[in-house]
C-alpha cells in the first residue's frame, strides 16, 4: 500500500500549491445543481455520502483536502472554493492515478474504488492525464 502515502504527500503538497497561489472568486455552483446559486459541498458533505466522516489532511482557505478509509477502499477528498483552484490542482494531479472530478471538488484513489464511489457521487471519471490529447473521461 506505498501508494497511498505518496498520494497522501501529494494531497498535502498540492493543498499548499494551490492555497498559496492567488485564484479568483466567484460563485460556482455545486454538482448536481442545474446552475442555482448554491454553495459548493465541503469535504465532509462528499465524504458522508459515501459513509465517511473525513480527516483532514489540508484544511487551507482556498483548498480542502480529507482522507477516507470505507469498506470501498480508499480514498482523497479534495475540494476548492475556485475553479482556478481547481484548474491548478488538475494541473499538478499524478497522471499515473484516476480521478473522480466534479464542480469543485476531485476524489483520487484507485479506478477500483472510483467506480464504486461515482455511483454515489456522480462526477467524471478522469483516467489519464488531462493536459495530453489522450485523456480519456468516463461520463
Amino acid at each position: 500500500m506505498t501508494t497511498f502515502p505518496r498520494l497522501a504527500a501529494f494531497a498535502l503538497l498540492a493543498g499548499l500549491v494551490t492555497a498559496c497561489s492567488s485564484g479568483s472568486g466567484g460563485d460556482y455552483v455545486a454538482a448536481g445543481q442545474n446552475g442555482r446559486n448554491t454553495a459548493p459541498l465541503t469535504v465532509e458533505q462528499l465524504s458522508a455520502k459515501v459513509g465517511c466522516r473525513p480527516r483532514m489532511q489540508v484544511d487551507a482557505t482556498d483548498i480542502r483536502t480529507g482522507y477516507c478509509k470505507t469498506s470501498d477502499g480508499e480514498f482523497f477528498v479534495t475540494t476548492f472554493t475556485a475553479q482556478a483552484g481547481k484548474d491548478a490542482w488538475m494541473d499538478a494531479a499524478p497522471e499515473y492515478n484516476p480521478h473522480l472530478v466534479g464542480k469543485l471538488w476531485t476524489v483520487l484513489s484507485s479506478r477500483k474504488v472510483l467506480d464504486q464511489l461515482k455511483q454515489r457521487l456522480g462526477g467524471d471519471l478522469h483516467l489519464t492525464d488531462h493536459r495530453t490529447k489522450q485523456m480519456r473521461t468516463v461520463g
